[in-house]
């Protein structure tokens, strides 16, 4: 979700204003995606690198995460959508985590969409963290390493709980995914668009979807057998996994 700060000096305004019109954005998304049946909806708010930021706005940006989580807290539920997270927790802070595990606890046993809010998140620390961890269960005699293929590993990431990708969408015409997810995209279709996170629109979605159906997915096979027959069918929307 990328454009906040470009959007806000554009209005001649402060970069924390964008952040906040920023969460109206995640709001009209994840409304709109529950609607359309997705089932699995992945937002990067928050990345490892992000702490590198100047103090006042990484503060900005938890105090709206956290109101974000308790404004939204019952509509979640109404909507029967489970929330949940990925990235390095501990480096949150202690007032963000406790709001984020209630929300966390009060939706786990939703089932009609996965919200998963990427914080404090970069692809090659999960990755990272996946591979010591299973270094370390070799090394306490838990986990014979001969079991350890690619199935295996992916396991272990937490980010692989909704499957892999199918649909990634990048907005603010940045080309690049910036360390977002990069074991599950390994076959995920790429979206790129100019538009800035904060005008970012429910017919922008529409629009990324309707182009990830006219994709060809070979996952490195030479016919779309998978896939033929499906690309036109809106019931194929309901299968895919959407990551801003």
């Amino acid at each position: 979700m990328d454009g906040n700060g470009r959007w806000a000096q554009q209005q001649g305004r402060l970069r924390t204003f964008g952040h906040q019109q920023g969460s109206e954005s995640v709001r009209r998304i994840v409304r709109a995606s529950r609607r359309l049946g997705l089932r699995a909806l992945t937002l990067y708010a928050f990345s490892e690198q992000n702490w590198e930021r100047p103090r006042f706005e990484v503060e900005a940006l938890m105090a709206l995460l956290k109101d974000f989580l308790v404004s939204e807290r019952e509509e979640l539920i109404q909507r029967g959508i489970r929330l949940r997270m990925i990235g390095r927790r501990e480096r949150l802070p202690g007032h963000v985590r406790e709001v984020l595990d209630d929300v966390a606890a009060a939706t786990a046993d939703l089932d009609q969409m996965t919200l998963t809010l990427a914080l404090s998140y970069g692809g090659r620390e999960e990755i990272a963290d996946a591979a010591r961890e299973i270094a370390r269960r070799a090394q306490a005699g838990e986990l014979d390493p001969e079991l350890v293929d690619a199935r295996f590993f992916g396991n272990v990431l937490p980010s692989m709980e909704v499957g892999p990708v199918d649909l990634l969408v990048r907005t603010s015409g940045e080309q690049r995914v910036s360390n977002f997810l990069l074991w599950s995209t390994a076959y995920a279709e790429l979206y790129f668009t100019d538009r800035l996170w904060p005008e970012f629109e429910v017919r922008d979605l529409f629009e990324a979807l309707a182009e990830y159906q006219t994709r060809d997915r070979r996952f490195g096979r030479v016919a779309c057998a998978a896939t033929e027959g499906t690309l036109a069918d809106p019931a194929a929307l309901v299968a895919s996994g959407v990551h801003v």
